[in-house]
C-alpha cells in the first residue's frame, strides 16, 4: 500500500462521527503527579496495570477512534499477554503514540517554550509504525501573558509543528498537530482568541509551506477560554462561539477533523463546551471532537486508586465518562446526565 493510501486509510478511522480519540500519552512526570494523587507509586507496573485497566473496559470501541500511547505502553501488555496496541485494535481503536520530547526554554523569547524531538525522528516513527502505531502527535505549548508569546515563539513553535507533520506523512503515519494556548493565567477569554488567532494562523502557514497534506492530519487545538485565574468565566455558549469564530478564520476546511484538548477543564466543563460546539454550529466544515487525557481519566483514577477490587468500579466510570463526551460530538449532551457527587 502507498503511502497516501496508508494515510487515507488511518484518517477515515480516525475520524468516525461521533467518536473522538483518548490520550494516554501522559509523560513520566504526569503520571506521577497524577499517581501521586491517589497516593500510588509511578511504578513502570503500575503504569501497566493502569493503562490496561483503560484500554480493557468493554465497550469503549463505541466512543473511540483512536488512542494515543506512550512511548512505553507500546511494548506493554495486558494481563493475559496481549500487547496493549492489539488490545486497542481488536476493539476497533487506532493506536497512535506520541512523539514529542518535551519543552525546553526557548532562547531569545523570554518566557516561551519550544519543544524537542525532531532528530532521529523518521528513525523513530519507522519503529513505532513496526510495533503497531498508525498516527503521532506533537504538542507544542503557548504561555498567555500581556508579552507572551512572541512573535519569535509563535513562529518557531509554529515551525516545529510543521516538520514533525511533514515527517509523519513522509512515513505514512497521520499526525495530529497539536497547537495548545494554556489555560493558566488571568488573561481574559478575548486576549485567549486574540493568541489562538495568531497561533493557528502561523501553524497553518507554516504546514502549508512544507508541503503537509492537509487531508491526511488532524488539529489538536484549545478551546478559546478564559485563563483559569480570570475572575470572570465564560459560560459554554461564549466559548463554542469565541471558538469557531477564530476556527474559521484560521482553520482551511481540507482538514477532516478538529479534536479539541481538555487542558485543565473538568469532566464536565470539557463536556459541556464541546456540547455547545456542537449543538451551535452542526454544519461546521470539519468534524468537531475530542482528545481528551484528564478529563476522561479523572474519575476513572478517583474510583480506581489503583487498588484491585476497585477496578469494575473504574471502568464503569470511564465507560460513563466516554458516553457523555460522545453524546457531547453530536450536541446532545445535558448536564442533568452527569452522575450524582
Amino acid at each position: 500500500m502507498d503511502v497516501q493510501n496508508q494515510l487515507q486509510g488511518t484518517v477515515a478511522e480516525l475520524t468516525l462521527k461521533g467518536k473522538g480519540i483518548l490520550a494516554a500519552d501522559e509523560s513520566q512526570p504526569t503520571i506521577a503527579k497524577r499517581f501521586k494523587a491517589i497516593g500510588l507509586e509511578s511504578s513502570e507496573e503500575n503504569r501497566r496495570i493502569y493503562r490496561s485497566l483503560l484500554l480493557t473496559t468493554p465497550g469503549i470501541g463505541e466512543f473511540l477512534n483512536g488512542v494515543i500511547l506512550f512511548e512505553e505502553t507500546l511494548g506493554q501488555k495486558a494481563d493475559d499477554g496481549t500487547p496493549l496496541p492489539v488490545v486497542a485494535q481488536r476493539a476497533g481503536i487506532v493506536p497512535g503514540i506520541k512523539v514529542d520530547k518535551g519543552t525546553v526554554a526557548l532562547p531569545g523569547a523570554p518566557d516561551d517554550l519550544v519543544t524537542q524531538g525532531l532528530d532521529g525522528l523518521a528513525g523513530r516513527l519507522a519503529d513505532y509504525k513496526k510495533k503497531g502505531a498508525r498516527f503521532a502527535k506533537w504538542r507544542e505549548v503557548y504561555v498567555v501573558s500581556d508579552h507572551n508569546p512572541t512573535a519569535l515563539g509563535v513562529e518557531a513553535n509554529a515551525e516545529m509543528l510543521a516538520r514533525y507533520a511533514a515527517t509523519c506523512q513522509e512515513q505514512g503515519m497521520v499526525p495530529i498537530v497539536e497547537p495548545e494556548v494554556l489555560l493558566d493565567g488571568t488573561h481574559s477569554l478575548q486576549r485567549c482568541a486574540e493568541v489562538s488567532e495568531s497561533v493557528l494562523h502561523a501553524v497553518f502557514h507554516a504546514l502549508h509551506r512544507h508541503h503537509v497534506m492537509l487531508e491526511y492530519m488532524l488539529l489538536k487545538p484549545s478551546m478559546v477560554l478564559p485563563g483559569k485565574d480570570h475572575p470572570r468565566k465564560a459560560h459554554p455558549e461564549e466559548v463554542a462561539r469565541e471558538t469557531i469564530k477564530v476556527l474559521k478564520r484560521t482553520v482551511p476546511a481540507a482538514v477532516p477533523s478538529i479534536n479539541f484538548l481538555s487542558g485543565g477543564q473538568t469532566s464536565a466543563q470539557a463536556t459541556a463546551n464541546l456540547n455547545a460546539l456542537n449543538a451551535l454550529f452542526p454544519q461546521s466544515p470539519w468534524t468537531l471532537s475530542f482528545s481528551y487525557a484528564r478529563a476522561l481519566q479523572q474519575p476513572v483514577l478517583e474510583a480506581w486508586h489503583g487498588r484491585p477490587e476497585n477496578v469494575v468500579n473504574a471502568q464503569k466510570s470511564f465507560h460513563q465518562r466516554l458516553t457523555l463526551t460522545a453524546a457531547a460530538c453530536r450536541g446532545a449532551y445535558r448536564p442533568n446526565m452527569e452522575p450524582a457527587a
